[in-house]
This record gives structure tokens, C-alpha cells and sequence, in this order.
């Protein structure tokens, strides 16, 4: 039985032409089904949807590259019903697909669009059956399941929407807005409209702005008269000046609306809502970055689009619990590696309150290599990627990602690419690094080998490309630049000292390093009127020390935010990436608190241990203190936090090291109550404080004192393993069918102290209208299936994700059990 969606769409007689959009929810109530797979049949599913985070992973024909999950070929149909109206558009938005997508309506085809990242829609109008009753079809041709150097996920990932407006209309992407001078006693606000007239004769009306502050009240409206001829789109530009503003920031994130409704002889035939923020930016390049006038650092994170195991398919409460802890930690920006993120992903940084860089590509003219992440050295099918289509598609996918995004307050940046310049083998030797028997050292820690003298003379003299990266720049910042002037064009360089000359750097209004800030000082003296900052960072102290002493440095992108699937060449059970502040799951890792407490004001305090043999500490056999095992290595700690532990659980008398993470400015370490020692953060060049601790069993207390401000946390020795406490951030539910709840499993004793030293198989019951989206422990070497109700736990313990089902009553129990333990009961509902 064929599932026919009905919207409530068919509208007849003279009215018709008065009729405003009609903006529709397109997820639900697909059918999906995979190609030339064993009993394949189709399935009922609702969007977004990613069929391989669905699948089990696979060491023997899956690539680390991509996470070991499999691609394929897949298909998607919806029947809806939607009759054709003489006087109406219809269009259907796609916010993405990955990828090489083809497209039908009713057995013609529609298009085809290669790129994963990019919003598309097409005109429905003249696809339309005229009994009403239709048919799409879209196929999804990721049999390339290694075309990518991350995880990318597989299908319709992100949101469709179905929108029907009158023939005289604001299309979509049609509004952009502009707050061109901003002070606190007033905004300058200019609107660029366009206007489509698709009936056969010339059409006049008003144009009527009515801007709304966050509680919907009008703050000002202004009318405009227009006039467009048939069949053709005329741009209206509008001023207008908001007085009082509230600006739009990291703190206060204040949102205005800006209601433009096309009125004809009184009526609305068409209104469009736009959100928007009234803020200003400002990149220097002595004294670094401005939002609003006021000066402040970047402390941004890098993110790939997926969510551990949603994979791809995120919905909208994941990235909010996720933001949630990330700017707890006293993250202020985000930086959307390597590709543009989704309409939703960045709405909600507008909401959130959090800086974003939109990123175009990963790849430009040359392909990188997806397994090793430099250039391609092994070239078949499966790893061929977005370079095949870029010569055709790049305008076209770079113009409707602005189209999309350009009316985001939070969006600052736009950046052309990342790490471009391994893929032009003249650019790379140009540096000296690679291939030069005259230098030997370390790429991320040395000065550039070659002088700019010697750089510039190779890049004259070594054997020119087909392509040429600084014309391939020009290019992409000129499209940029026509789209939107009003953020910075910028780039994740990781030769910077090559492309300073190779005219990539200027084609850049700043200049991202990635891992280079050994060059900060080199840069800002020999390329002075460039702004710098570190948009590809590792999270250790050393990263932030060298740009807190800098004022020139506009901040970072750590890498990473949050661990990503895939990267993960031929290191399998290991199925990503394991950098992040946050690990797949969500769950706070060490580097979280180290960060934490460099980006906050308020007093913050950290516990960890690990065992003397296991540390990267030892204990100096003169003054009885740890001391690094390797002298100064600090300074040059890259991606992965060094091991350990976040327990007080060892052998009686063992010898252990005590971390302590800190921003206070002295701390007080107490064992049992007996006091082991005040020490003094600027005694330790590390930023970390250190204790050595033979293990006695009970309360390890820390106690902290900044400006007179004290904080205290302990770790507690646990005794038996008691019981499983569960835990939810939510226990009511909407039910829209997208809402979610994140249920966290773990491991106490019978005083609720977490234990994290067992990992039983845990399986829940989960019982009511929810559907479980899966399970995580968030380790890295976790290759057990995501879609589950068990798994083998870490840390003593996991993540289960519900969501609710559309317009069903929500009375739901979820326990959990182990072999010798059971949780207790937590209960979901829709009602308040």
C-alpha cells in the first residue's frame, strides 16, 4: 500500500492569487530502499535520513578513510498530493544530499546535483501530474564510499521542504540583509529583495518590511512600490534604521525578524520571514578581532557534520546538547570543516550565541589523497571525489550555499578551502620542508627552511601545473565577493609561507595558519597588512599560550571540537578521529577541562590520575615532585590529550600522579583530609599542577583559590558495584518526531559514585512511542553496531538516544540491566 502525504495544497477559484506561501515539512513518510542488496525491499522512513550509520562496521570492505561504514546506491520516493494551480509556484528545497543525486518528478527527470554540501531546489511547477496525485524519486549514487577523507554519511542527510507561493513571489534564497553601520543608539539596516513574476502580464505592488524584535514587536515597517514584467526578477533594495538596537553577540544572542510581504489592492499574495542580527565584525591585523567594537580572541573549535551514532543525519537536539557543553567550556565560534554545515546546524549558532566559518571545500582542482590526506597517490573508483565535478560545479555550489546562508548573523567568515596547497606539488616545494636534503627537522615546530627570496625564485622556476593555485583563488574569493562583502574571505593555509607568494594569500581578506603558529611572528613581520589566526589548532596550552601573548592573533579553531568518524587509515578497531574536547558520544574528555579552564573567567577546577609507570611524568628522585619524563615536550604536544584516568581506583600504595587543571591561582590538594601540599600555578610552565600520590582508597579533594574566589572538587574511591543510574536531559517530549532525548547509562555504588573501571554488556528496555535512534559508549575503538539497545559500556558507561514519534502519545519507561545489575526507571511524555 502506496503512502499518499496529503497538504492540504489544492487551491481553486479567484482567491488563489491572494494566497501567501505555503511552506511545507517535507520529511516525512518516505520510502527507501538500497540497490542490488540481498531482499532489498523498500522501507517506510522519514528525512533526514543516513542509510550507512544504519549498517555494521566493516574491516574487510570498508575504508578507515570514511569510518568503515559502507556506502551504495540508494533510493528514495515520496507520493504527495499537490494540484497544479494556474496562478502558483511550487518548489522543493533540499538542504543536502549525499551525494551525486539524481532527481525525478512523476517519470521526467528534474536534475542532477554531485555536491554533498550544497542546498539545491528545483521549480516543480510545470513537473506536476494535473489529477494531483505525484511521485518523486531521488537516487543517491555513493557507490564511491571512499571519496571523502571523513565521515560523509549517505542519502538525504538533511531537511526537505515542499513550498508553494503565488506567481508573483520572493524566491527562495530571494532576501538579503545588511546591517551596515551599527551603534548601540542605532542600526543601519539595508534589504536587498527580489521579486519573480512568473504570470503573463506585468504586475505592480508594495513591498511592506515590518522588522520584529524577539517578542514579535514591531519595531519599524517602511513600504516600497514595485513593478516587475512578466516573466522576469527585479531586485528592490531597502533602508531602514532601527533605533536602540540589541545587538546581536556571543552573550546575548538577539534576533530580530524581518516580515516582507508582497501586497496587491491590499492583500498579501506573498511573505517571506527572515531572521536576522544587527552586529559588527572586524579583523586587524595589529590588534585582532572585533565583534561590536569590543575586542576579544576566537576560541573556536572545528567540527565535521556528523554526531557519533546519528552519523550524519543529526537532528536538531544532538548539536544543542553538544553546544551546550562546548560553550560551557568557553567555546565562542565554530568552524564548519571542511564543508558547508546545514541550515539548521548554523540557525541554531545564531540562536546559541556562537561565531561560525562556512567553509566551501576541502578539494579544489587536484584531489587529495582520502587515505593518507595529501596528495592522491593511489588513484581507483571508490576514492574519486568532489575534484571530478569541481570545474563545472564550484560557482554554482559555492553561490547557493551564500544564497542560503549569507542572512545568518553568526556567520563571519567564509572560507575557500583547506589545506589546498598539498595538492599543487609546486607550492608544497617550494617551502624547502619536503624533499630538501638540506634541512631536517620537524614541518609543525620549524621555521620555514627557504627564504622568501628562494621561495619566490622556485615558485618562478619549478614546472608549472595545468592549474595554478592562486588563479583558482582569485576565482573562488571573486565569487565570494559577489555574493557578500560584508565577512572576511579567508583560508585554512597549511604551507602558509608558499602561499604568501604563490597569490593565493592574496586573493584572502585574513589568513587561516593550520598548525603553524610557530610562524606568527614570521608572518605578522614580513606580511604585515594581512590579519592572521589559527584556524586549525591543537587543543594543548602551548596552542593558546603563543596566541594570549599575542594581540595580533585573532584566536583558534581547535582540532577538534567533538571526535569524528573516519581518518582512520588501516587502524582499525579504531573507526576515527579521537582529537576532540568531546568524544563521540558527547561525554566531557580531559582536554575538555584543560580548555575549560583557559577560556573561562570563573574559577575552574580538574582532577586526573594515571598510574607513575603510565604517565608522561616522573617523579624527581631529589625533590620528591613529578617532573616531565621528556624535558619541555609540552611545547609540542599535538592532537591527542596525553592517557589519563578520570578515577581515584588503583592498587593500595601504587604510585600515581595527580593532574590538576586548573585557572586558579594556587590549589590545595588533600588525601582523606590530610593535606599533600599548596602549590602555585605559576610555578608549573605546563599550566598543569602535579602531585605524586601513593594510592590510599577514599576522597581525593582539591581546593582552589582565584582573586579570592574558591572552588572544591573531589574524586572518591567507589565501593561495589551497586546498581546502573540512568540519567535523561529531558522527560518531556514533544511529539513532532523530531524531538530526542540523550539517556546516559552508568555504572555506582551504592552512594551513587560513579565507577569506571567495569564495562559490562548492557541492554535496555525501552517501552512506548519512541523510536531509539542507538547506542554509544563514545570510544574510539567502539566498532559495535550503533543501531541497538545493548552494547559493551567504557568508562562504565553509554549514551542511548530516543526520539519521538509524530502526533502519537508519549508514555514511555526505558530501564536498563546488566548480568548483575539493574537501573532505574526513567519515564518520557508529552505531557506538562
Amino acid at each position: 500500500m502506496i503512502q499518499i502525504s496529503i497538504l492540504n495544497l489544492v487551491l481553486l477559484g479567484a482567491n488563489a492569487q491572494n494566497t501567501t506561501e505555503t511552506n511545507t515539512d517535507f520529511n516525512f513518510n518516505w520510502n527507501f530502499k538500497l540497490e542490488n542488496k540481498a531482499n532489498s525491499n523498500w522501507k517506510k522512513i522519514n528525512l533526514p535520513h543516513d542509510w550507512s550509520v544504519e549498517s555494521s562496521f566493516d574491516k574487510i570492505h570498508g575504508e578507515g578513510a570514511t569510518g568503515y561504514l559502507p556506502g551504495g546506491i540508494g533510493w528514495y520516493k515520496k507520493n504527495f498530493i499537490l494540484k497544479p494551480n494556474q496562478n502558483q509556484t511550487s518548489y522543493i528545497l533540499f538542504d543536502g544530499i549525499y551525494n551525486n543525486s539524481e532527481l525525478s518528478l512523476n517519470g521526467k527527470k528534474l536534475g542532477e546535483h554531485p555536491y554533498g554540501y550544497s542546498p539545491f531546489y528545483y521549480d516543480l511547477t510545470n513537473y506536476l501530474s494535473n489529477k494531483g496525485t505525484n511521485e518523486i524519486k531521488v537516487k543517491v549514487d555513493r557507490s564511491r564510499y571512499a571519496d571523502s577523507r571523513w565521515y560523509t554519511g549517505s542519502g538525504i542527510y538533511r531537511n526537505v521542504k515542499l513550498i508553494t507561493k503565488n506567481n508573483l513571489h520572493i524566491p527562495i534564497w530571494g532576501t538579503f540583509i545588511t546591517t551596515p553601520e551599527v551603534t548601540s543608539q542605532e542600526s543601519k539596516v539595508h534589504l536587498e529583495i527580489n521579486v519573480k513574476n512568473n504570470f503573463n502580464k506585468e504586475e505592480s505592488f508594495d513591498v511592506i518590511t515590518t522588522f520584529l524584535d524577539a517578542n514579535g514587536q514591531k519595531v519599524t515597517e517602511q513600504t516600497t512600490k514595485g513593478t516587475v514584467a512578466s516573466k522576469k526578477e527585479t531586485k528592490f533594495s531597502i533602508n531602514s534604521t532601527i533605533k536602540n538596537p540589541k545587538l546581536w553577540d556571543v552573550v546575548n544572542p538577539n534576533l530580530y525578524t524581518a516580515q516582507i510581504r508582497i501586497v496587491q489592492n491590499g492583500k498579501t499574495v506573498d511573505e517571506n520571514i527572515t531572521k536576522f542580527g544587527i552586529r559588527s565584525i572586524k579583523f586587524d591585523a595589529n590588534t585582532g578581532f572585533y565583534l561590536n567594537g569590543q575586542n576579544m580572541k576566537i576560541k573556536g573549535v572545528c567540527l565535521h557534520h556528523d554526531a557519533g551514532l546519528v552519523g550524519a543525519a543529526v537532528p536538531k537536539e544532538v548539536w544543542r546538547r553538544r553546544f551546550e557543553k562546548l560553550k560551557e567550556a568557553g567555546v565562542n565560534a565554530i568552524r564548519i570543516s571542511h564543508n558547508p554545515g546545514s541550515d539548521e546546524f548554523i540557525s541554531l549558532c545564531d540562536e546559541m550565541g556562537i561565531m561560525v566559518q562556512d567553509e566551501f571545500f576541502d578539494e579544489w582542482d587536484n584531489p587529495k589523497d582520502k587515505r593518507q590526506n595529501m596528495k592522491e597517490q593511489s588513484v581507483d573508483y571508490i576514492t574519486r571525489g568532489y575534484v571530478e565535478h569541481f570545474q563545472e560545479w564550484a560557482e554554482r555550489d559555492l553561490k547557493n550555499t551564500m544564497l542560503a546562508h549569507r542572512n545568518h548573523p553568526s556567520i563571519i567568515q567564509w572560507s575557500i578551502g583547506n589545506e589546498i596547497e598539498w595538492t599543487y606539488e609546486r607550492n608544497a616545494q617550494a617551502t624547502g620542508f619536503f624533499n630538501n636534503m638540506d634541512w631536517s627537522g620537524n614541518y609543525f615546530w620549524s621555521l620555514p627552511p627557504n627564504s622568501i627570496e628562494k621561495i619566490k625564485e622556485n615558485l618562478r622556476t619549478l614546472p608549472r601545473e595545468k592549474y595554478d593555485i592562486g588563479a583558482t583563488a582569485k576565482k573562488l574569493a571573486k565569487w565570494t565577493k559577489e555574493m557578500d562583502t560584508t565577512r572576511y574571505v579567508i583560508a585554512n593555509c597549511i604551507l602558509p609561507s608558499s602561499s604568501y607568494e604563490s597569490g593565493y594569500a592574496d586573493a584572502l581578506d585574513m589568513i587561516g595558519y593550520s598548525y603553524r603558529r610557530v610562524i606568527y611572528d614570521y608572518g605578522h613581520k614580513n606580511y604585515p597588512k594581512l590579519p592572521i589566526m589559527g584556524t586549525e589548532n591543537v587543543a594543548q596550552w602551548h596552542e593558546w599560550k603563543a596566541i594570549m601573548e599575542r594581540p595580533f592573533i585573532s584566536g583558534t579553531y581547535l582540532w577538534t571540537g567533538i571526535d569524528y568518524l573516519g581518518e582512520s587509515n588501516k587502524k582499525w578497531p579504531k573507526k576515527g578521529t579521537d582529537s576532540g574536547i568531546l568524544d563521540y558520544a558527547g561525554f566531557e574528555k580531559p582536554s575538555y577541562h584543560m580548555m575549560k579552564s583557559l577560556w573561562n573567567d570563573a574559577p575552574e577546577l580538574y582532577i586526573a590520575t594515571q598510574t607513575t609507570d603510565k604517565s608522561i611524568y616522573k617523579i624527581d628522585e631529589k625533590t620528591g615532585e613529578p617532573v616531565e619524563k621528556k624535558k619541555d615536550a609540552w611545547q609540542n604536544y599535538l592532537w591527542v590529550w596525553h592517557d589519563v584516568n578520570e578515577h581515584w581506583e588503583y592498587n593500595p600504595g601504587q604510585s600515581t600522579i595527580v593532574e590538576i587543571y586548573s585557572n586558579c591561582d594556587e590549589v590545595e590538594l588533600f588525601l582523606n583530609n590530610r593535606s599533600l601540599g599548596k602549590k602555585k600555578l605559576a610555578d608549573f610552565e605546563d599550566h598543569i599542577y602535579k602531585w605524586a600520590v601513593p594510592f590510599e582508597a577514599g576522597k581525593l579533594t582539591a581546593k582552589g583559590n582565584k582573586t579570592g574566589q574558591y572552588i572544591t572538587t573531589e574524586r572518591i574511591t567507589p565501593s561495589q558495584a551497586y546498581s546502573i543510574q540512568l540519567t535523561t536531559d529531558k522527560t518531556i517530549l514533544k511529539n513532532d518526531g523530531y524531538d530526542i532525548a540523550h539517556i546516559v547509562a552508568q555504572i555506582v555504588d551504592k552512594n551513587n559514585n560513579p565507577i569506571k573501571s567495569i564495562n559490562p554488556e548492557i541492554t535496555f528496555s525501552v517501552n512506548g512511542n519512541v523510536k531509539v535512534l542507538g547506542i554509544d559508549n563514545g570510544a574510539v575503538d567502539n566498532v559495535q553496531d550503533f543501531q541497538s539497545n545493548k552494547i559493551v559500556m567504557s568508562k562504565g558507561r553509554c549514551l542511548l538516544i530516543v526520539q519521538s514519534k509524530k502526533d502519537l502519545p508519549l508514555m514511555t519507561t526505558i530501564i536498563a540491566k546488566t548480568k548483575n545489575l539493574e537501573s532505574n526507571t526513567i519515564k518520557l511524555t508529552d505531557k506538562k
